[in-house]
């Protein structure tokens, strides 16, 4: 025989759907602040114009908290980029967001044109920033522990670990413009591929 609900029964479900309807309300302001603020999303993509970059000469923008380094290249710099041997190399991946992680470091699989290579510009062993046009390979020279980096960004010689990585990026109007943060809709419409 089942006992009827008293009015007792029914003041505990009210007072526990209560209790758990104010327990909610009151941790999602904890949960809802997790989420990026407004001026984190505007940041999650920028475009550069790159027209006025004279060969030779390089910038520095800033990207997501970072510096990123956009390098117009001479024709030597891309000639001694592309001739080095992967032996040569400390780390031999790519470390391109645009490719699969385990892409090799060749120069074409860290650039979309040749002519410019575009790095996050944290050192890889403690994220200081290098200086451009120094050290061993006059390319990138981190003050700090002394790793240096080749025309392609590569590390060459000195502590840190890995290559400096190519963000996620593409080219609009005609290669005027740099998009930093594609998606991965306009990676793949952008042409790259492994070499």
């Amino acid at each position: 025989m089942t006992e009827e609900p008293t009015r007792r029964d029914f003041i505990y479900i009210v007072a526990g759907g209560a209790a758990a309807i104010g327990g909610a309300l009151t941790l999602w302001p904890f949960i809802d602040q997790m989420n990026p603020a407004a001026d984190t999303l505007a940041l999650g993509s920028i475009r550069v114009d790159i027209s006025p970059i004279a060969v030779g000469q390089e910038i520095t923008v800033m990207y997501r908290g970072g510096p990123v380094f956009i390098r117009h290249r001479t024709p030597e710099q891309i000639a001694e980029a592309a001739t080095v041997e992967m032996d040569d190399l400390i780390d031999d991946l790519a470390r391109n967001e645009n490719l699969p992680e385990d892409a090799s470091a060749v120069d074409a699989n860290r650039v979309l044109n040749p002519e410019f290579l575009i790095v996050k510009g944290n050192c890889t062993h403690l994220g200081c920033v290098p200086v451009s046009h120094q050290g061993d390979y006059d390319s990138w020279f981190c003050p700090c522990h002394g790793s240096h980096y080749d025309q392609s960004a590569r590390i060459r010689r000195g502590p840190a670990p890995e290559n400096l990585p190519v963000p996620a990026y593409v080219f609009e109007q005609d290669g005027a413009v740099v998009k930093l943060g594609a998606t991965p809709e306009e990676v793949a419409e952008a042409g790259w591929s492994v070499a």
